[in-house]
């Protein structure tokens, strides 16, 4: 059966990032005669350029009949302009919403060999392989009521953070069943002294404990992870965390790895539909510069095949090619100690390569 891939590069470095991954999408649909039927279409600034929105309704058309979504990256301050509904990163929250895609699953990993990069000292580092599992689509991010009052003295802003049983037990399936095929450990991050919502959340996780009788379920306010990650990563395996929690959490666990240019994301639906992105933003600063690492939005290639396309093989592919690409010494900027980089241009060349010498 077909499968549909809508490439959205979008912004900055979004586009050349992508152009990376869909070189290795290109050799891996001929080299094994894959039946992916790939689009791309225009996202974020380049998209309100062209049409005036941010996200048009024949883009997101299109990406609810795909069974993978790769999206580069969004923004820059060409636009910060713009209002609200105008911003670039409307795109991003628009096909999380409209494809339901209420899980993200961020990695946090580190390539040994890539320790001095870190700001950690290397004892504390070394090893890291963390999931984190945030809820996507509810939370602060979304509730309602939400506003700003500018007719009041004083004036006032307010928004609602909200979570049903449903969207927990929801989420907290997909982060018992990602501990039980990793260490089988699950840390469950909230901030029940304080908010009723995360008593509840706590409450609902908690009960859903001896499902899954074989994972190590613990209880951590936000607060104190956000400590930990830095003090402590190796003790944590799958995270999983609210909207906000999660957002800040995955940001703090990917600065870790020494680059954020080097860690992948997936945000799934409940039927295995997919969005695929790389952690780092759309770095204008360094936009066309050639110099952008493209290995998140390569490995975010390799999510998209394991989850919603059905080729868990060929993700393997791309992440031992990448492993080869570390272990030889090829560094882009972000992850070079001297001056000597290769461009972004070059990765895609020498991880086909290592695929086919495999």
């Amino acid at each position: 059966m077909t499968k549909q891939i809508l490439i959205l590069p979008g912004d900055g470095i979004g586009k050349e990032v992508t152009t990376s991954a869909v070189e290795v999408l290109d050799y891996l649909k001929a080299s094994n005669d894959l039946d992916f039927n790939v689009l791309e279409r225009d996202v974020g600034g380049t998209s309100y350029d062209l049409y005036g929105k941010p996200l048009t309704e024949e883009t997101l058309e299109i990406a609810k009949n795909s069974d993978a979504v790769l999206f580069g990256a969004v923004g820059g301050p060409q636009w910060e302009h713009l209002g609200w509904d105008l911003r670039p990163e409307q795109a991003l929250l628009g096909l999380r919403k409209s494809l339901g895609l209420f899980a993200n699953l961020r990695p946090a990993f580190l390539f040994n060999e890539l320790a001095s990069a870190s700001p950690l000292k290397n004892h504390i580092i070394e090893n890291l392989d963390i999931l984190i599992v945030r809820e996507l689509t509810g939370g602060v991010y979304f509730g309602e009521p939400r506003g700003l009052v500018e007719d009041s003295d004083p004036k006032y802003a307010f928004n609602t953070m909200v979570y049903n049983e449903d969207e927990i037990r929801r989420i907290a399936k997909v982060a018992f069943e990602a501990a039980m095929s990793r260490n089988k450990k699950l840390c469950s991050v909230e901030k029940a002294n304080v908010l009723e919502v995360s008593k509840f959340w706590r409450g609902i996780v908690t009960e859903m404990g001896p499902d899954y009788p074989e994972v190590e379920l613990s209880h951590q306010l936000a607060d104190n992870t956000a400590m930990q990650l830095v003090l402590n990563p190796n003790q944590y395996d799958v995270i999983v965390s609210s909207n906000l929690f999660g957002d800040i959490l995955s940001d703090i666990a990917a600065t870790l790895t020494g680059s954020i240019g080097m860690l992948p994301s997936a945000s799934l639906n409940s039927s295995g539909q997919g969005m695929y992105e790389p952690c780092h933003g759309s770095a204008p600063d360094i936009a066309g510069q050639g110099i952008a690492n493209p290995l998140a939005m390569i490995s975010s290639l390799a999510m998209a095949l394991e989850y919603s396309l059905g080729r868990k093989d060929l993700a393997v592919k791309i992440e031992s090619a990448i492993k080869h690409f570390i272990q030889e010494g090829h560094r882009t900027k972000d992850i070079s100690t001297s001056s000597d980089f290769i461009k972004t241009s070059e990765v895609a060349p020498i991880l086909i390569n290592f695929m086919k010498n495999e």
